[in-house]
């Protein structure tokens, strides 16, 4: 144990004595140690570069040295980078060295040292590393300024999908400072009081304008921002290739790629590098660049294309031969000479590459847009190819192009003319086909041909020939010619058999006839329409094979079936042809299209086959029928649409839907109950039959209120379910009322018309009209010398013929024993001739309106006339007399009669004796004459003076009133 200690106890001095020789041997200086270390900044980039130099070295000394760097942050104890760097070094040279920072060099203190050793095999004993030098100090922050907040770093330039540290520096710590990027706030590290950082990773390029960082305080006002530039990667040139078009110029292109989206800030330039010559250039342009070509006929060349901007570098290599990058220039001076109908002779010239290079070129022929022939003509100065086998009146097109025919590489630029061969006659007949319509016993024909294509024309169609020749009379021909570009005519024949000739002519000749044969028939067979159905290929129509000598069939239709032109087409089709497709790009969806096949017989006469119509797609139903109701009861109403036309529907109908709405909603039997597209409950009938126009609704409830509506339906649906019509059921007797009071109305209203019509009799009859004096035409016969313009009847222009004196007693009874009511009694003013005895000048009548008491009594009527006048009766000298008499004794007798006891009736000459007291009258009274004319009246009143008995007077006679009798 004793022995182990004392071993132990040795071991630790002399370990102790070598670490002391060892620290004295390294405390001692190298002769080449790092000296005189300068640091300087670079705020843009973020770079401390570093310079210094190695003392002790001879003048034309040279060592290879490695120099190991320390660079610490905030601390010298927070080393974040060490590096060696290695060069060799010379006397008095200065060395230098960068480092990139990531972490902006103003968000904190740096500081840097380093130290040396040898590195070179001819001083193999200068093994060990050097003292380190004193530690740099870098601080930025002292030369920011005064304000209170600053963003570092300042306009950065990064590639996309670097990272990036961004910090700021206060110069407060007691503000609350936020950061963000693009308007979202950032999480950072704080590295001291007053700084904090912020990494960004795997940065994204947003805008030409660069990236938005800003950090301000809360509570103030201070804010400051940068912008942080990002840049697209850049990409390595593409698809790099050189050429020669004259062995004088190497033409490179390439595709530079993607911009970097920054070609402000960030500019790129190419640069293209020949490795044999040695030469070097700056290109131009972003994607091409021009080398000439060494005088000294250099075939070999090595490129090297080089993209670089301050990011980045990029470059790509291409190695060739310039005989094998030959890009000839194109063809010129193309020509076509001997241009028949069906040949033509094309030449051409190329550009020289020197007389031992043999071109390949490449001859394409166009017509109608597509290539009909290719050739290879090997060419070294003249190239020619005939193009043969050409259509007549054609034009084409031709092209040409070159390339090295030894080493080929690329073809030269197309170089193209066009030209036409020469016309030729037409060499198809028109494709004819005909309409026929009767009128008027005449047959109308309208011929419709097709236009030749241009194969088929040949040259441009002038006009179009039409023979038509009378089968029954060959000799009749009659000839039409029908400018062009029309496409049909019409003629107007007899009810006879023609054969029609029609032919297509152009400036070199006619084509073949089509030849159809019209039998006067309109060819309307009625034949049975068939129902097709259409496909989005057309229509599939099939037929029966006929027997006997068939020469074609052609199936006839409209492409717009509404227009009144309807546009006919038709389509040929060969004797053992049963079905065809038809298709047209006219066909549209709801269109109803009606197809005619015909069987072509032996001579050319064309007859009906087939009908049928069907729909290249069926739609619903488009409108509804305009529905009329009649015969509404209280139990039942008719609905009829029979104007509703099925064939312009877009589609078949099948039938028709009733639906009818009530307040009670139930359904009788033969409808069904349905929900419509509003909820609404109702019930519908089903017909069946598309014909069936007429639809009786039945079993309703007398006064309800009833809605109905009538749609069509097909195979793909019903019309549209519009505005229901409403209609409301009368009651039970309201038939047999108006039964019986229509009657009684019309009889009403016959009676009023017969009224209306007889009014002037019922009035004549029932009330007669007042005669007004003021109108008589007795006026007209006064001559009254001393006032011709009298207008008032006077008494003194009366001339009387009778009066009638009416007794009238008072009191309105009468006692059963007092006699029968006097008689009226008649005064007849009579001619005064002695040898007059037959009746009065005039009948005359008795007007009731004056006297009401005298209706009683009988009328007036003439009487006989005794020859002899009575002894009481005097006779009138003349009417001046007798009138003057007459007035005087009226005025007088009227003012001595009382009141009421007698009425004097107004008696009219112009009535007939048809009443009065007919008992008082002769038997056989003597006939009246007619009055020419009404004559003047007057009135006699009681007790007149008997007149002188002078002289006879045309007056007529006047019997007198005995006293007490009234008078009128």
């Amino acid at each position: 144990m004793a022995v182990f200690s004392v071993f132990q106890t040795t071991f630790f001095l002399a370990l102790l004595s070598l670490r002391t020789l060892q620290s004295e041997v390294l405390s001692e200086p190298l002769p080449w140690a790092p000296e005189s270390l300068k640091v300087s900044i670079n705020s843009t980039h973020q770079c401390l570069h570093l310079q210094w130099s190695v003392h002790n070295l001879a003048y034309h000394q040279e060592l290879k040295m490695v120099f190991q760097i320390e660079i610490s942050r905030i601390k010298t104890s927070n080393v974040i980078w060490v590096e060696n760097y290695s060069t060799t070094v010379k006397g008095n040279q200065l060395l230098h060295w960068s480092w990139e920072s990531q972490l902006p060099l103003e968000c904190a203190k740096h500081f840097i040292r380093m130290r040396s050793a040898v590195d070179d095999a001819t001083t193999p004993e200068q093994r060990f590393w050097s003292n380190w030098s004193s530690w740099e100090e870098v601080d930025v922050q002292n030369s920011l300024g005064h304000e209170p907040l600053f963003v570092f770093p300042k306009d950065k330039l990064v590639e996309e999908g670097s990272n990036v540290t961004i910090c700021y520096v206060s110069r407060s710590q007691q503000n609350n400072i936020s950061c963000y990027l693009e308007g979202v706030r950032m999480q950072g590290q704080q590295l001291n009081p007053n700084v904090s950082m912020f990494n960004l990773h795997n940065v994204a390029f947003i805008r030409e304008t660069g990236t938005n960082i800003y950090c301000k305080v809360d509570r103030g006002d201070d804010i400051k921002g940068i912008v942080l530039f990002v840049s697209k990667i850049l990409e390595e040139p593409k698809d790099f290739s050189c050429e020669t078009r004259d062995f004088q110029t190497l033409s490179c292109t390439w595709d530079p790629g993607r911009d970097t989206g920054l070609l402000k800030q960030l500019p790129q330039s190419y640069t293209l590098f020949e490795s044999f010559s040695g030469k070097k250039t700056l290109c131009k342009h972003k994607g091409w660049c021009n080398w000439q070509v060494a005088p000294e006929s250099q075939e070999m060349y090595n490129f090297t294309l080089t993209a670089e901007n301050y990011l980045r570098k990029r470059s790509v290599h291409i190695l060739f031969n310039l005989t094998h990058r030959v890009h000839p220039m194109a063809p010129f001076n193309v020509l076509f000479k001997d241009v028949s109908v069906t040949n033509a002779t094309m030449t051409w010239k190329v550009h020289s590459t020197g007389n031992y290079y043999t071109l390949l070129c490449q001859v394409e022929l166009y017509g109608e847009g597509k290539v009909i022939q290719k050739h290879n003509v090997s060419v070294k100065v003249n190239g020619e190819l005939v193009l043969s086998g050409l259509e007549p009146d054609t034009e084409y097109s031709a092209q040409v192009r070159c390339a090295n025919a030894n080493h080929f590489w690329k073809w030269s630029e197309w170089t193209r003319q066009n030209f036409t061969t020469v016309e030729a006659a037409p060499s198809e007949a028109p494709d004819v086909w005909r309409n026929v319509k009767s009128v008027q016993g005449y047959c109308v024909v309208t011929l419709f041909w097709k236009p030749l294509s241009r194969l088929q024309a040949n040259g441009e169609i002038l006009f179009y020939n039409i023979v038509v020749e009378d089968l029954d009379r060959p000799s009749g021909l009659q000839l039409l010619s029908v400018p062009a570009p029309a496409n049909r005519t019409e003629l107007t024949l007899d009810q006879r058999a023609y054969q029609i000739h029609v032919t297509a002519n152009n400036s070199v000749g006619t084509s073949p006839a089509s030849v159809l044969v019209v039998s006067g028939d309109p060819g309307d067979e009625e034949v049975e329409e068939e129902r097709v159905k259409g496909t989005e290929d057309g229509f599939s129509l099939s037929w029966k094979p006929q027997p006997g000598n068939i020469t074609g069939y052609i199936v006839e239709w409209c492409d717009r079936p509404r227009d009144p032109l309807c546009d006919l087409q038709w389509k040929h089709l060969g004797p053992n042809t049963t079905s065809t497709v038809i298709s047209s790009d006219a066909f549209r969806p709801g269109v109803r299209y009606n197809f005619r096949i015909y069987g072509i017989s032996t001579e050319m006469v064309p007859y009906l086959l087939e009908k049928k119509t069907g729909y290249s797609q069926e739609l619903a139903p488009s409108d509804n029928p305009r529905v009329v109701m009649s015969n509404l009861t209280s139990h039942s109403f008719t609905l009829s649409w029979k104007d509703y036309s099925t064939e312009s529907q877009p589609s078949f109908i099948q039938g028709y839907h009733v639906y009818l709405k009530s307040k009670a909603g139930q359904c009788h039997p033969g409808s069904e109950k349905a929900v419509l597209s509003d909820d609404s409950v109702c019930c519908k009938y089903k017909i069946d039959d598309p014909k069936q126009k007429m639809f009786v609704v039945g079993n309703l409830q007398p006064e309800s209120f009833y809605e109905f509506l009538v749609t069509p339906y097909s195979a793909v649906g019903e019309g549209p379910h519009g505005a229901f019509t409403k209609v409301t059921t009368p009651d039970e007797y309201s038939p047999m009322l108006i039964r019986i009071i229509l009657p009684m109305i019309f009889c009403i209203l016959l009676i009023m018309i017969l009224c209306y019509l007889k009014s002037q009799w019922m009035k004549e009859k029932c009330y007669p009209d007042i005669p007004d004096p003021y109108k008589s035409s007795v006026l007209s016969l006064i001559k009254s010398k001393e006032n011709p313009r009298l207008t008032i009847m006077n008494i003194k222009d009366c001339v009387p013929d009778t009066i009638e004196v009416v007794n009238k007693h008072e009191g309105t009874g009468k006692s059963p024993t007092e006699p029968e009511a006097a008689k009226p009694t008649y005064l007849y003013l009579l001619p005064a001739e002695e040898s007059y005895s037959g009746p009065g000048p005039c009948i005359c009548f008795e007007n009731f309106t004056y006297n009401q008491a005298a209706s009683d009594s009988a009328s007036c009527g003439h009487v006989p006339v005794p020859t002899k006048a009575p002894s009481q009766l005097g006779l009138l000298t003349s009417s001046e007399n007798l009138l003057t008499a007459l007035e005087k004794n009226c005025m007088n007798s009227l003012e001595e009669i009382p009141a009421g006891e007698s009425s004097l009736n107004y008696v009219s000459q112009v009535a007939s004796p048809v009443s009065g007291d007919k008992s008082s009258l002769p038997t056989n009274p003597p006939q009246p004459e007619l009055c020419s004319e009404y004559k003047m009246q007057m009135a006699i009143p009681l007790g007149l003076a008997a007149p002188s008995s002078s002289g006879s007077s045309s007056l007529s006679s006047i019997t007198l009133l005995d006293e007490g009798e009234h008078y009128h």
